[in-house]
């Protein structure tokens, strides 16, 4: 017997996004759905698991439903209420085809709270809750629309009750008073928290002090009381979260609407999959274009574009329909300066002109030699890897500070030699690894004053933040001076500020396959396409050979394979150590949980891993080794696409 179908809380967050989604949903066997594992994912990196278990502990006396069978959830819930006063975990209403399960329930007499648990960053300082007009802000919506949802079903369950709705947030404002908060909460192979926490520590003080428990009643009542915004909408909730959860129970397919808001569909396919494409269903339907059409590219495509609602709601579907007058008015040529936004977008749209020197692609010679010119060898190529997460490490930080744990170091020379020079990885659990970063990163670049570069300005940042930490540190180190010293002279404004190669990519560079993209796993396949220089170095097997290009992790390996014309992307080399990042059970796959690694993300996740979950010592062993593997192939990744360009300007 089929289990039943009912809209609950996040059933209800999809079909705000977008109800046709719900058609979609639950059909594993029949539709892709590159969503399926990353709220999992996304709690384990930020430490929302641990936020929750967190929360718990401010009511010692409350009571887990543990039953998943809706019925026998429903029936525990009912029975516990008969009390007067009672906290629940997890307690589960039913209202015809609702069905939610609230975080925290406390019941005093006839008043209700409802507590939602959310690993979102708050502070009570200075709040960021409503605009100046008095409208919930972008950041919050999706959360207040949450509780509202919740509120609407218990407010029907409960009709007669006070009902008060509360979203429960770790505090930035807030300092923590001890070490190792983080390590008290692990997850088992079970995906199960286990709570140890230290002998004579307050749990409950700790999570009064680390949690802002806010009072949402106001804008819950905004939402309820007034329409809300969806494809296809607005509608009052009710009469949406009526039709939805209707649709849902009878499996009938909502008529899709179209918008900018397609361009973050889960539920696409690759020429590889089997599944059908929910958003190629979509866009079929209420629009009549092809697959083969739509695999053309369409405005969704349209890099950085802030008009693809007005030109889809116009007719203008497929890239090809746009017009140079829709990207606004531009200069036929780049300045001196490099690309416009508007001229990058054309590219996109028109092609590369057919007397650009390079054919099948873009490269701006001018604005990279003079780039270049004030570039100073040895190249330093650096990335690193970080977390922010809910619960602090150490006395003194704040939820969600910056933790930098990683980073590569490749040096390229005047001659065109190439190394992997440095690497840091610390992960040991509960380990604060910020100043043994900055020492590390600070040995590694201080040996001259070549130039030192990162992708993005990620970097950037993160130094940013470890500066803050050290000037707000009690305890300095010692070399504290010396390290703040360094970091101001990498960081914007300093002497050997970092160069941002993405940044010189945006202005100079353009290949079609990137669809715009300048992010690193796309430029650099893009290059390694074009260059037949690069095509016959990496397809050979001297990366980390003797006499070949010494690495810290890899011997004897080739980057490439050359096939029919087609050369393999480096980033899908390491596919099989991408196994080892992601937790027990989640598939890697070409797209999805694959993409959340190319985008970074596994890293964070395996970092998490680290921390939170208990894992034997081959295990960790194995996820350490292919943080360093991944990374390293980061910063190599940017000399290839330096490289590159070299060869195009020197053709």
């Amino acid at each position: 017997m089929a289990p039943p179908r009912y809209l609950t809380k996040s059933r209800f967050k999809m079909a705000v996004e977008c109800p046709t989604k719900l058609f979609y949903a639950n059909k594993a066997s029949e539709y892709k759905d590159l969503m399926a594992e990353n709220d999992f994912l996304a709690m384990l990196a930020e430490g929302g698991y641990q936020v929750g278990e967190l929360a718990k502990k401010l009511y010692p006396n409350g009571i887990e439903i543990h039953e998943k069978e809706h019925a026998l959830a429903e029936a525990k819930t009912r029975e516990l209420l008969q009390q007067e006063n009672v906290v629940l975990f997890e307690p589960a209403f039913r209202v015809g085809s609702f069905f939610i399960r609230i975080d925290i329930l406390v019941k005093k007499g006839n008043i209700f709270e409802l507590i939602e648990v959310k690993a979102k960053s708050y502070n009570s300082v200075t709040p960021d809750i409503e605009s100046a007009r008095g409208n919930i802000t972008s950041g919050m919506l999706p959360y207040m629309q949450d509780v509202a949802f919740q509120t609407l079903v218990l407010r029907q369950a409960f009709p007669k009750a006070d009902i008060r709705a509360f979203l429960m947030m770790p505090d930035k404002s807030k300092v923590a008073p001890i070490d190792g908060i983080n390590q008290m909460f692990k997850i088992n192979q079970s995906k199960k928290i286990e709570t140890r926490t230290p002998p004579d520590t307050d749990i409950k003080a700790l999570a009064g002090l680390l949690l802002s428990k806010v009072s949402v009643d106001k804008y819950v009542d905004q939402i309820i009381n007034n329409e809300i915004e969806y494809p296809g909408g607005p509608s009052y909730l009710i009469d949406a979260a009526l039709q939805w959860a209707n649709s849902y129970e009878k499996d009938v397919k909502i008529a899709p609407t179209i918008g900018a808001h397609c361009g973050n569909c889960q539920f696409k396919v690759t020429a590889e999959d089997d599944l059908k494409s929910g958003f190629s269903e979509c866009w079929r339907e209420a629009t009549g274009i092809s697959d083969q059409e739509l695999n053309k590219g369409t405005v969704l495509d349209l890099w950085n574009f802030r008009r693809k609602e007005s030109l889809i709601q116009q007719g203008t579907y497929k890239l090809s329909q746009v017009q140079r007058e829709d990207l606004g008015d531009f200069e036929d040529e780049a300045d001196i300066s490099g690309l416009s936004r508007p001229q990058r977008q054309w590219l996109q749209v028109n092609g590369i002109p057919s007397d650009h020197r390079h054919k099948g692609f873009y490269l701006d010679d001018a604005l990279v030699t003079h780039e270049m010119a004030s570039w100073h060898y040895p190249y330093h190529l650096i990335d690193f890897e970080t977390s922010a997460v809910a619960l602090p490490f150490y006395s003194e930080m704040r939820p969600y500070e910056s933790v930098a744990f990683q980073f590569s170091h490749h040096i390229m020379e005047a001659d065109g030699s190439v190394k992997h020079a440095n690497q840091f990885l610390s992960v040991t659990p509960g380990e604060f690894p910020n100043y043994d970063f900055a020492r590390a990163l600070k040995k590694a670049l201080d040996n001259d004053q070549g130039s030192v570069f990162m992708w993005s300005h990620h970097e950037n940042s993160i130094l940013s933040a470890i500066l803050k930490q050290l000037s707000e540190e009690k305890n300095k180190p010692s070399d504290a001076d010396e390290l703040a010293e360094f970091i101001k002279s990498l960081i914007k404004g300093g002497c050997r500020a970092m160069i941002d190669l993405c940044k010189l990519s945006e202005k100079a560079f353009f290949h079609p396959s990137t669809k715009g993209s300048n992010s690193i796993k796309k430029v650099l396949p893009a290059i390694l396409k074009e260059s037949k220089q690069l095509q016959e170095i990496y397809s050979k097997p001297i990366y980390g050979a003797t006499g070949g290009i010494p690495s810290l992790n890899f011997s004897n390996h080739s980057w490439l394979e050359i096939k029919d014309g087609d050369v393999s992307d480096p980033y899908k080399t390491l596919k099989e150590f991408a196994v080892d990042l992601l937790p027990e059970g989640i598939e890697n796959e070409e797209e999805g949980n694959a993409s959340v690694i190319s985008a970074g993300g596994a890293a964070t996740t395996a970092y998490a891993r680290l921390q939170f979950e208990d894992l034997n010592e081959e295990s960790r062993g194995r996820i350490k080794s292919a943080l360093l593997r991944y990374c390293e192939l980061d910063t190599l990744a940017m000399v290839m696409v330096l490289q590159g360009w070299q060869e195009a300007i020197n053709r």
